[in-house]
Parts: structure tokens; C-alpha cells; sequence
């Protein structure tokens, strides 16, 4: 008797078939242990690292690590095209080879693979599991004042502004289920870094999609460079107060039409 995928695939916390997503860009002092601590916190999942053709060879380490272990991926991308896109590419990978349910995770340590099992857990009765560094029971480390108070701002901004009922919607550790991904337009998002993470937040807050948010650690990254910059920041808050007025006017507009209606049904 031959079995059936769904018989041989993998059942990580109740989840199903799980791929943990790692974009990288010169990440080759941390690509390898990102890479094992992951498979040490949560054997059971897959790895695809999303590697934009970095100069400092994290493609090539990334390539090694997936020779000599099966559960590890690599996608290599031309060139340096951002996270947001790195994610997409990743989650069109994972959707065309059946996976249930895609991670985002960063490559530099920030996001604590040793999380990931309490994030997979959560996945069992949610849409989306946002790892979060600012509901009751998080740690941030090593940030300095001026990014605790650029990343708690930027997310009050984005709740009030967008209505999207989330503590963290700028925090990049997160659990998709493919449903939801399925039912997102993917291919209407063209946002990077701060800014993707919270158009995510808010087309799955719209499409209905169950949010949950997970405390996590969240700690500074030790090695290489962060990919933070003022251009980065300010696309967030472009983009952010576009998608406000957008849905502002599609309201007004709504309600205009609904009081037209009720006006001419009135006798």
C-alpha cells in the first residue's frame, strides 16, 4: 500500500510540515549557527535559507550546511533585493511544495530559535503567531534607549493609525499558517523591512485571520551588521500613514453609499 503524503510528512506541534525561512545578506558569521540551534530547538522542522547572492560568501556556507543535512535548503537569489522580498520568494517556495506552515526568523540570533517550540504551540489554534517583544512576559537586550523607544512609537503609530488589535506588528518572528497565505494577495506587496511586517499584519488582520502574539527575548545581534537605516524607518512611516488614508476613504465611502441606499429605500 503506498502511503499518502499527509502519512509520511512530519507533525511538528500539531502544525504539520514546517519551514523555518532565514533571509540572508552577509550573514556568514552567523548563518551556521543560526542554522544548528534551530535544528537543536525544533528537530522536527525545515530549514530554507534565502540567500541574496552575498558578497561575503553566506550562499556558499549555506550550500555546505544543506549537503550535509537533508531538512536544510538553500535558495540562492541574484542579487540584493531586500527582506521583504527574500520572505515572499521563500513563502512561494514553501507553498509550491505543500508545507503547512512557514516561520520567519532572522539569521543574526536576534529571534531565539529556542522560541520557536512556545511560537509552533501557539500555531495550533491561530492564523499567525507574532513573536513578541512587547506583550507581558517579552525581553529586549542590549537595545539602546533610542531603538526601544523608535520600535515601541512605531508600533503604537501602527496600531492607532491602521487599527490592527497587535501589540508588535513590526516583529519579524512569526508563524504563517498556509491557509492564510493562500488567502492573502501576496503579489500586491511590495514593502521592505518594518514596513513588510506590518503590511502583513494588517492584510491578515483584514482577511480575518485569528493573531496571537507569543513573548519572546529578543536580544541584539552580536556578530556582523545590522540592515537597519533611516530609509527603512521612513518607508515604515510612509507607507504606514498611505495604507491609514487609503482605508479611511474606502470608509467614508462605504458609509456614503450605505446612507445613499437607506435614503432612497426610505418611503
Amino acid at each position: 500500500m503506498v502511503a499518502q503524503l499527509s502519512d509520511i510528512r512530519p507533525v511538528v506541534f500539531g502544525v504539520g510540515r514546517v519551514l523555518v525561512v532565514i533571509p540572508t545578506y552577509n550573514e556568514a558569521d552567523n548563518v551556521a549557527a543560526i542554522v544548528r540551534r534551530v535544528r537543536r530547538a525544533a528537530p522536527q522542522v525545515e530549514i530554507l535559507v534565502a540567500d541574496d547572492n552575498s558578497p561575503d560568501g553566506t550562499g556558499a556556507l549555506a550550500a555546505a550546511l544543506a549537503r550535509d543535512d537533508g531538512q536544510v535548503h538553500v535558495l540562492h537569489r541574484d542579487g540584493k533585493r531586500g527582506l521583504g522580498a527574500a520572505y515572499l520568494a521563500g513563502f512561494a517556495w514553501a507553498r509550491q511544495r505543500g508545507y503547512d506552515a512557514v516561520v520567519e526568523m532572522d539569521a543574526d540570533g536576534s529571534h531565539a530559535p529556542e522560541d520557536l517550540p512556545a511560537l509552533l504551540r501557539a500555531a495550533r489554534d491561530a492564523d499567525v503567531v507574532i513573536g513578541s517583544r512587547w506583550t507581558r512576559g517579552a525581553r529586549v537586550l542590549n537595545w539602546p534607549l533610542r531603538r526601544l523607544m523608535l520600535s515601541r512609537c512605531g508600533n503604537l503609530y501602527a496600531r492607532l493609525a491602521l487599527g490592527v488589535p497587535v501589540a508588535d506588528a513590526t516583529g519579524g518572528y512569526r508563524v504563517y499558517r498556509a491557509a492564510v497565505l493562500d488567502a492573502l494577495d501576496l503579489e500586491s506587496v511590495c514593502s521592505q523591512g518594518y514596513s513588510f511586517q506590518v503590511e502583513l499584519s494588517r492584510l491578515a488582520h483584514r482577511a480575518g485571520a485569528r493573531i496571537v502574539e507569543v513573548p519572546i527575548t529578543f536580544a541584539e545581534r552580536e556578530r556582523g551588521t545590522s540592515k537597519m537605516s533611516p530609509l527603512i524607518v521612513a518607508e515604515a512611516l510612509w507607507r504606514i500613514t498611505g495604507w491609514a488614508m487609503r482605508d479611511r476613504r474606502t470608509a467614508v465611502r462605504r458609509g456614503w453609499r450605505a446612507a445613499t441606499v437607506g435614503q432612497a429605500r426610505w418611503p
